[in-house]
């Protein structure tokens, strides 16, 4: 029998080596149970993972801060309650005239009260912006008489009697030389284009003297084209507009005891029914 290689493999049909402290043949068979016990130290391993994670997470500021976000936005079945608007006077374009910012408004600077006794003069009131002023249409205003009628007293109307401005009652049953007296002619403002005058031909115009409206003769100074302007300024009564004086802002055209007269705006119900008026077809 030829001798084995100490270097070689040993060969498959060799018996296994015996154990020295028995002399037992090496059982290689697997232990009962040994999977369930790799199993379950797998789950063990794989809870406490899990645990520690949880625990970094909980920890963390930043993670904690992002899931108490402030819920800021309203239920929808909560009806949002507008704010009621300032008590300021009316402003803006009643579309009653064309636009024309081209002459600049002369302040003064004595007392509206003082300035009234010799004639109005203009005040320091700056005027009220153009960008918030209501689109007025192309067309510049009718040519044809109209007549301003009271918003409370809808029989009453503008009407001149020795020169003052009053407010009486005129319809068809009155003569022809009163409806002719309550019928004026509306044109662009004489002071401001963009605002409008009343025109009662033979170069008479209605204006403000001592804070009354009364009719007079233009004497061609620039205190009298103010004084005879006027700027239309909406209201919340239909078709009706506040007439705002052009050089004394913030004072209206209103009426009292049927006299027509030029007063600071006062944010109440009577007043803005009293400073209401509007422009309908003239009588005479």
């Amino acid at each position: 029998m030829p001798e084995r290689n100490p270097g070689s493999a040993p060969e498959p049909s060799a018996r296994p080596a015996k154990v020295w402290e028995t002399g037992e043949t090496l059982d290689e068979s697997r232990v009962p149970g040994t999977r369930r016990l790799w199993l379950a130290g797998a789950l063990l391993v794989a809870v406490l993972a899990s645990t520690v994670t949880a625990v970094v997470v909980l920890d963390d500021p930043d993670t904690s801060a992002k899931g108490k976000t402030k819920n800021t936005t309203s239920s929808a079945d909560e009806p949002l309650i507008p704010s009621p608007p300032p008590a300021t006077a009316p402003s803006g374009k009643s579309g009653l005239a064309a636009p024309d910012s081209s002459k600049p408004v002369t302040d003064g600077s004595a007392s509206p009260e003082a300035q009234q006794q010799g004639g109005s003069k203009p005040d320091s009131t700056p005027r009220p912006s153009k960008s918030a002023s209501a689109k007025p249409p192309a067309s510049k205003p009718k040519s044809s008489k109209k007549s301003v009628q009271a918003v409370n007293y809808p029989d009453r109307y503008w009407h001149i009697e020795r020169d003052s401005v009053r407010l009486d009652r005129v319809g068809s049953h009155s003569s022809s030389q009163t409806r002719d007296e309550a019928s004026f002619k509306v044109v662009p403002g004489i002071a401001d284009s963009s605002c409008v005058s009343f025109s009662l031909g033979n170069n008479r115009y209605l204006r403000h003297y001592q804070f009354r409206l009364r009719a007079d003769r233009h004497n061609g100074s620039e205190l009298f084209k103010q004084d005879a302007t006027f700027c239309p300024r909406p209201t919340g009564f239909n078709d009706a507009v506040m007439l705002e004086s052009y050089n004394y802002r913030g004072r209206f055209l209103r009426h009292r005891d049927f006299q027509v007269r030029l007063e600071p705006f006062d944010n109440n119900h009577q007043y803005r029914a009293d400073s209401a008026f509007r422009l309908v077809k003239g009588l005479g």
